[in-house]
Formats: structure tokens, sequence, C-alpha cells
């Protein structure tokens, strides 16, 4: 890079709107920034950048709203009061047919895939707080369809509705957090969306066992209804958020992102050397094109970056994540009465939680391609063992080895595949490309999930191929491909910076290469 290049930062100047004047300081206060970042543990971290974490936590909250729906519907085919209202007679027992219940799984999906393509451009016009606030606000409003269904068509159409404040919760949150979380604590707060996951799978298990006896519409209008809960508190505390430096700098608004870096920061930091940082990284990539637009992913080494982001998001689904999604009907249909299968979910939830807690430390510890390594092949194992379980002949023994397997199954991809892949996600993307790189990236997501559904749903079910536990041939199968693709693929981009993560890419290094790959803080390119 050029000495004009190097020195551009000395330069620069700012006028605040209160009059002040912002000196953008010299590439050596960047470098100091980033060996700053590079120096503190993740207990340092977290005990130095306290609101940091709390902000990054309350907007990760967002996604507890399409984890809710998510997990409710897949247990609302499981509710005998829902079965028998919408339901029709197979061998005695009413059960809601695969194309209604692919229809009621995949309407949310489809919402949500419009949701993550507008999430991108208007985040990068207005800003990840007012998205944020925006979504809350359509959230609101879109869950009175679903709560006044009278059929399963208009519940359907409620979900796909409430399924565009998902997409955009979903493109927004792990991008948000990673850039505002210092280095050390990057991938654990991009990892408390998994979080999210947990929290709301387990109010819905509780919910829904707690009104799966009753036998009218309030078994599922009053689980429909707690929706209301998370919305509005949580746009009230989002309305206060910092806005990301990183966003602010993009935008030449270098004031107001020396503010927001005080206000994630801490005392004993030094926010005008962050902000040297973070506007020399943009500078070095605003080389590449100063307006971004949906085409600039398909660019250059950007085309890489985005394959990478793609694979990760869409693999979630074929990793045995589906049976977490439809765990009470998963249960039911290895063989478990109904009571003991929404207990068993609730049980399955509450471990989730633990498994996502654990995903904590551990990506403190591991990196991030050796965690999803280990998860994705583990669960190709049980996915297997859970195949061959169900082919023999079924007895009190195996339906309870098939649950069981359900739970472990679950609980892996929770502290492994599941919050390793937003760190992973949210840290492949360029800063430049970010808002509009995660929401492509969660639509692959989409793209996959939607037909996995149908397929989920059409092997579970009585009206389908109804094969329960012997699904786990198929999606051990799948688990095993995406382990290949992630072990020649998959780079390993922990105590990176976004410089240096940059610049790896930008030389082409192979994704093994990366973690032994040296990167000196002077080097632009």
């Amino acid at each position: 890079m050029s000495s004009s290049r190097d020195n551009s930062l000395d330069e620069k100047k700012e006028a605040s709107p209160e009059g002040t004047t912002v000196a953008v300081l010299s590439n050596t206060d960047a470098f100091d920034g980033e060996n700053q970042e590079h120096s503190e543990t993740l207990w340092q971290a977290a005990k130095t950048h306290k609101m940091a974490c709390l902000w990054a936590l309350l907007m990760c909250f967002t996604i507890i709203m399409e984890s809710f729906d998510t997990f409710l519907i897949g247990n609302f085919v499981a509710l005998p009061a829902f079965k028998e209202r919408y339901g029709v007679l197979v061998g005695g027992k009413y059960t809601i047919t695969t194309e209604w219940q692919s229809a009621l799984n995949q309407a949310g999906q489809c919402g949500a895939f419009i949701g993550v393509f507008i999430a991108g451009p208007i985040t990068t016009r207005i800003g990840y707080r007012w998205t944020a606030v925006l979504a809350l606000l359509l959230m609101n409003a879109t869950i009175f369809v679903s709560f006044f269904a009278d059929s399963l068509a208009v519940l359907t159409l409620g979900q796909a509705l409430e399924g565009v404040p998902w997409g955009m919760f979903i493109a927004n949150s792990p991008a948000y957090a990673s850039e505002i979380a210092p280095l050390a604590l990057r991938g654990t707060v991009a990892a408390s969306i998994q979080m999210s996951w947990a929290v709301g799978s387990i109010i819905v298990a509780g919910a829904t066992y707690g009104y799966n006896t009753r036998t009218d519409q309030w078994a599922w209008r009053v689980p429909l209804a707690l929706q209301w809960i998370f919305p509005t508190p949580l746009l009230i505390l989002l309305f206060f958020a910092p806005e990301s430096p990183w966003w602010l700098v993009r935008h030449g608004r270098k004031a107001e992102a020396l503010r927001s870096i005080e206000r994630l920061g801490s005392k004993t930091e030094d926010p005008h050397q962050k902000l040297a940082m973070i506007e020399r990284t943009v500078e070095i990539e605003a080389q590449q094109g100063d307006k971004p637009g949906l085409l600039d992913l398909l660019k250059g080494t950007d085309l890489r970056r985005t394959i990478i982001i793609c694979l990760i998001y869409a693999s979630q689904n074929f990793a045995g994540n589906l049976i977490a999604t439809q765990a009470t009907f998963f249960f039911e249909q290895a063989g478990i009465n109904s009571s003991k299968a929404f207990e068993l979910n609730l049980i399955n939830s509450c471990l989730k939680f633990v498994g996502t807690i654990l995903s904590w430390p551990l990506t403190g510890l591991f990196g991030r391609r050796t965690i999803y390594l280990w998860g994705i092949g583990a669960n190709t194992v049980f996915l297997l063992v859970l195949g061959i379980i169900a082919s023999v002949p079924r007895t009190h023994h195996t339906s309870f080895a098939e649950a069981c397997l359900g739970v472990i199954i679950s609980f892996t991809f929770a502290c492994s595949i599941g919050p390793i892949s937003y760190a992973i996600v949210a840290e492949t993307s360029s800063v430049r490309l970010r808002a509009l790189s995660t929401g492509v990236g969660r639509a692959a997501y989409y793209v996959a999930e939607i037909p996995m559904i149908y397929l989920s749903s059409k092997m579970l079910n009585a009206t389908g191929w109804n094969l329960a536990g012997k699904c786990g041939y198929v999606w051990g199968g799948t688990a095993l491909f995406c382990w290949v693709l992630a072990f020649w693929e998959l780079p390993e981009m922990k105590h990176r910076s976004y410089r240096e993560i940059d610049i790896l890419f930008g030389r082409r290094v192979p994704a093994r290469r990366f973690k032994g790959t040296v990167i000196d803080v002077k080097e632009n390119e």
C-alpha cells in the first residue's frame, strides 16, 4: 500500500453536530488499538466491556420471537386439542396432515426469507438500532393475525407475516453483536443468539406442557398470545441502544462513532485508538467501492466469503436441527405417549439452554473450525446410531433409546454447531458488506430449510413415510456431507481482527492455513 494511503488517517477531522472537532488519530493509534484488543483475554474483555455485552445480548434476544414461534408450531402438531380441531383421523387418532404440517412450519420461513433480504438495504440506510425498532413494531402488529386465526389457512398466513420481522432480526443480530463486542468476546456474543433459541424453546415447552391437557381453543391461543411478552420491552430498551461504531464510521459520522465507543468500552480504554482502528479497516475496504450492493457479494474474494456464510448457515438444517425443532412430535413418533413427550420436550429445551451456556467458554478455549468440525462429526455418529436403533423391532427400550438420542442430538447442536455458526457468519463477512452478507446467508438457510421441513414432516408423519427414528440415516448422511465441505473450506478466524481477516481472504490463503499465517499489525493488504 502506498505511503499516501498509510498517512491518510493523520489528515482527517470531523465536526460534530455540537460544533466540536474530532481528530482521527494516526496509524500508530490504529496499531495500538488493535494490539490492545489482541492482548485482552476473554475474562478481561468481559469485565471491561460490560455495556457492550449487555447491548449485544439485548439485540440477540430479538431472536427469541423466531425461536418461540418456530418451536410453537412444531408443538402444535402434537397438541391433542389442536389436532382434534384441525386434524384428520388416522388409525383411530387425530393428526395434522403432512401438507398442512409442512405449510405451517414453512410459512414463517417464507416470510423470513423476505425479511432477510429487506434487512440489508434498510440497515445500510438507517442503521441496526432503527431497523430493530421498526421490526419490533411490525412484530407486534403481525401477531394479531395468528392469534385470531380460525383456520389453518389464516394461521399459515399469520406465520408468513410474522416471518418478515424474524428475518430482519436474524439478519442484524449477529452482525451488530460482533461489531460492538471486543475481539476476545466477538465469538461469544455472536454465539449468544443460540441462547435466544434455547430460551424461546423453554417458554414454548413450558406453555404447551401446561396447556396440552386442555380440550378447548385456549390450548393453542394462550401460547400464541405469549408472543406479545417480548416486542414492546425490547423495543423500549433498544431505542436507547448505541449504534454500531463501525456502521457510523462507514457513514462518515465519526463524532457519533466516538461517543458510541465510549458508551460501549471501558474507562481504561482509549476510545480514540479504537476509532482509529475502525477507520483504518473501513478505509482499506473502501478501495473496493463506496456504495455496497448485493452484486458485490459475488465479486472477487467476497464471493468466497459469501459461499462460506451460505454453506455454514444452510448446514444447520442438515445436522439434526430439524429433529430439535419438532422434538415433541419426534418423541411421539418414536413411541412415547403424548404427555410424556411434552415432559421430555421441556427437559430437552432446558438441556439446550445448558448447552448454549457451555458454548461460551468453548468459544474462548477452542477455535471456530475446531468446534464446528467436532460438533457436526459427533452428531453424524449420533444420527446414524439413531437410524440403526430405529431399524430393529420396536420395544419400550428402543423407543426410550430413540428419544434419548433425540435429546443428545439437540444438546450437541446447542453447544457446538448452533452457536458457533453465528460467530463464523459474523466474522467471515467484510465490514463493508456485513449487513448484506448476513442477510443473504440467512436467506440460504431458509432456502435449505423450507424443502427440508417438508422432507422432515414427510419422514415423521403417519400420513407420510412414517420413518420415525430411521430419519437418522438421512440426516446422518447430510451431516457427513457438511463435515467434508467444512473440513476443506472453513477457515479459522479466532483472535483475528477484521483487518487481518480481510488480508487473509485478499491473499486467497487456503482455509487450513488461516490459523498459522502471520499478519503484521502494519500490513494493509
